[in-house]
C-alpha cells in the first residue's frame, strides 16, 4: 500500500477512536485522576472499582485477540525492560495529575468542553515536554542503568508461564469482586443528568476502543509523545539549532508495521510529521472535539474560567510535572493503565506502584495548600 494513503487510513481510524473516547469519558465523566483523588479526599471507591473493570476488561480482549492471531504485535512497541524510572516517573505522574486536574487525557476531554483550567493544565504540559528534552540523556542513562531482567517485557515472560494463565488468573478473582458488587447493586451509579454514561459501561466501552486499536493500529491509546512533538514544534520556530542538538528530539523510539496498513513506519519526539503525529495527532482532536460534540448536544459547553488564581497556578505545576513524568515513566497513564497493565507488563505494575503514592501526595498537596482544606475537605457518605 502507498504510504501516504496509509497514513491516510491510520489517521482516520484513530480521529474515529478519538471521537467515540472523547464523547464516552465526558457522558460518564472519566477522569483518571478523580478517582485517585476522590479516594484520598473522600474514600471513594467506586471509580477505582470501574477502573479495576476498565483493566480487566482489556486484559481479557487483549488476551483473546492474541489467542485468535488478531495481534500483529505482542507484545506491542517501545515496551522495554522494568526500570526504577518506571517507579519514579509513575510516583510524579500520580502528584501531577492530582494538581492538573486531569491526567493527559482528562485534560483533554474537560477541556473540549470548555474548562480554561484545563486549556492551562494544557500549556503545562507543553512547558514540561520541552523542559524534559534538555536532561534526557542523563535520565535515559539512569533508566537503563536501574533497569533488570533484561529482555523481558510482560510479567508472563519473567515468570516463563503462558499470558492466559495469568490473566485468567486475574480475571476469576476480579470476577468474584464484580459479582458481589453486583449483587449490592454497587454498579449503577444514581443519576438525574440528562445524557449521563453509568462508568461501569464507560469502562467496557473504552476497552473496546483500546482493543480496536491495538488490532488495527498496533498499540493500545497513547498520547503523551505528541505534546513533547508540539514543543519542539513550537521551539524549532525561535531555537531551530538548539532543537537540532537534543538527542530526544532527535530520537526514532517508534519503528514498527501497522497492522492494518502493513506499512512499515517510523516516528519520535522531533519536529516532523511521521508515525507519532499520525496516531496521537488525530486522537488528540478527536477526544477534544468528541467531548465538544457531546457538550454542545447536552447544551454544557460553556467556557469556564471563574477559578481561583491558586487553582490555575496549580494546574500549570500540574501540567508541567505530568509531562516530565510521562516522559521520564516513560509514557502516561493511559498508556500503562489501559494498555501496558492489561497485558502485565513491568513497566506498567511499576507505574501504578509509583502512582498510588504520588496521588496521595498531589491530594494533600491540593487540599492544604491550593485549597487550604484538611485531606478529607468534605464529609461525604462512602460509595
Amino acid at each position: 500500500m502507498d504510504t501516504a494513503v496509509a497514513i491516510t487510513i491510520v489517521m482516520l481510524v484513530n480521529l474515529v477512536l478519538g471521537l467515540l473516547a472523547g464523547f464516552i469519558m465526558h457522558r460518564s465523566d472519566f477522569c483518571i485522576a478523580g478517582m485517585f483523588r476522590n479516594f484520598f479526599f473522600f474514600r471513594h471507591t467506586y471509580m477505582l472499582k470501574v477502573l479495576l473493570l476498565l483493566v480487566v476488561t482489556s486484559m481479557l480482549i487483549f488476551e483473546l485477540a492474541r489467542r485468535t492471531d488478531l495481534l500483529a504485535i505482542y507484545p506491542f512497541p517501545v515496551l522495554g525492560s522494568p526500570s526504577l524510572a518506571n517507579l519514579i516517573g509513575g510516583f510524579l505522574f500520580g502528584t501531577g495529575m492530582v494538581l492538573a486536574g486531569g491526567c493527559v487525557v482528562g485534560t483533554l476531554y474537560k477541556m473540549g468542553a470548555g474548562s480554561v483550567l484545563s486549556g492551562v493544565a494544557f500549556l503545562g504540559l507543553i512547558v514540561g515536554s520541552g523542559l524534559y528534552a534538555e536532561f534526557h540523556p542523563l535520565w535515559k542513562n539512569f533508566m537503563i542503568k536501574t533497569s533488570f531482567f533484561q529482555g523481558q517485557v510482560t510479567l508472563s515472560q519473567i515468570l516463563g508461564l503462558d499470558p492466559g494463565l495469568l490473566v485468567a488468573t486475574v480475571a476469576a478473582v476480579a470476577a468474584c469482586f464484580f459479582y458481589r458488587w453486583h449483587k449490592k447493586g454497587g454498579w449503577q451509579r444514581p443519576s438525574v443528568v440528562a445524557g449521563y454514561l453509568q462508568p461501569w459501561r464507560a469502562a467496557i466501552y473504552l476497552a473496546i476502543l483500546g482493543g480496536l486499536s491495538y488490532i488495527l493500529i498496533g498499540m493500545p491509546f497513547g498520547i503523551s509523545t505528541a505534546y513533547a512533538k508540539v514543543a519542539a514544534y513550537l521551539e524549532n520556530l525561535f531555537f531551530k539549532d538548539h532543537v537540532a542538538s537534543l538527542a530526544f528530539f532527535n530520537g526514532i523510539p517508534l519503528k514498527y508495521t501497522v497492522p492494518l496498513t502493513g506499512t512499515y513506519l517510523e516516528g519520535g519526539a522531533g519536529p516532523r510529521f511521521d508515525a507519532i503525529a499520525a496516531i496521537q495527532f488525530p486522537l488528540i482532536f478527536g477526544i477534544i472535539s468528541g467531548s465538544a460534540l457531546s457538550a454542545i448536544l447536552l447544551r454544557e459547553f460553556k467556557l469556564y474560567f471563574k477559578v481561583p488564581l491558586k487553582q490555575y497556578l496549580s494546574a500549570l505545576a500540574g501540567g508541567i510535572i505530568l509531562a516530565l513524568a510521562a516522559r521520564m515513566a516513560p509514557s502516561c497513564n493511559v498508556w500503562h493503565l489501559m494498555g501496558g497493565l492489561p497485558i502485565l507488563a513491568a513497566q506498567s505494575i511499576l507505574f501504578l506502584i509509583g502512582l498510588i503514592p504520588g496521588a496521595w501526595l498531589g491530594s494533600l498537596i491540593l487540599s492544604r495548600v491550593v485549597l487550604n482544606e484538611p485531606l478529607r475537605c468534605q464529609e461525604m457518605k462512602h460509595e
